[in-house]
């Protein structure tokens, strides 16, 4: 069993989305004490926007590589395989200006790769990474519901992770943190109530 954490709050210690995450995975650790647990801060260590030679290494077969490519190529797969051999993805993603962290789309443009983890047919794409249990830490400041005006964070995990096959993430909220201390409290002890609930999974059987 493997646990993938990743971090992508900027907030340091503050960070309520941190928070969140630590707890998922203090909780799946209960569950599941033989689990091995990957952490991949994408704050303190953030992936570079993607480029003409990370596009290719990334999307392009190894044969139609240039050098440039051929020697990004190692790096960029491990992002794209410490996602896949994962039974459990544990996401942090606090809401900046209405979205997810640049870094955090920095990690999700790594793993949307044709031919690996989707596929399009005349039926439409198809999501080839199910399998796996992702839950997302979303902290948000406002109160922002899913289809509200101003919402492209949810909805967007949502439907990159639905793209790729995971049909089924789970979204750990807290939200109204700006609203004052009181509020913050309420919300924190609702996600950990949330949290406690959440099931153990069995891990997957190797392809």
């Amino acid at each position: 069993m493997k646990i993938l954490r990743v971090d992508s709050a900027v907030t340091g210690e503050g960070s309520v989305s941190r928070q969140l995450t630590q707890s998922i995975t203090d909780h799946f650790r209960t569950l599941h004490p033989e689990a091995e647990v990957v952490e991949l801060d994408l704050a303190a260590n953030p992936l570079p926007h993607i480029d003409p030679v990370t596009m290719g290494a990334i999307r392009l077969p190894a044969d139609k590589h240039d050098d440039a490519m051929q020697a990004a190529a190692p790096a960029e797969r491990a992002v794209l395989d410490q996602f896949l051999s994962a039974d459990v993805v544990v996401v942090g993603a606090p809401m900046y200006n209405f979205t997810i962290p640049s870094q955090l789309k920095a990690w999700l443009d790594r793993l949307g790769v044709p031919g690996v983890t989707f596929s399009y047919s005349e039926a439409g794409p198809q999501g080839l990474a199910g399998g796996r249990k992702v839950i997302v830490a979303s902290s948000q400041g406002g109160d922002y519901q899913l289809d509200a005006p101003f919402e492209h964070h949810e909805s967007l995990l949502r439907d990159f992770f639905a793209f790729v096959g995971v049909t089924d993430p789970v979204f750990v909220r807290a939200g109204r943190i700006g609203f004052g201390p009181e509020a913050r409290e309420a919300s924190l002890t609702a996600a950990n109530e949330q949290i406690a609930t959440l099931d153990g999974v069995s891990p997957r059987l190797a392809a």
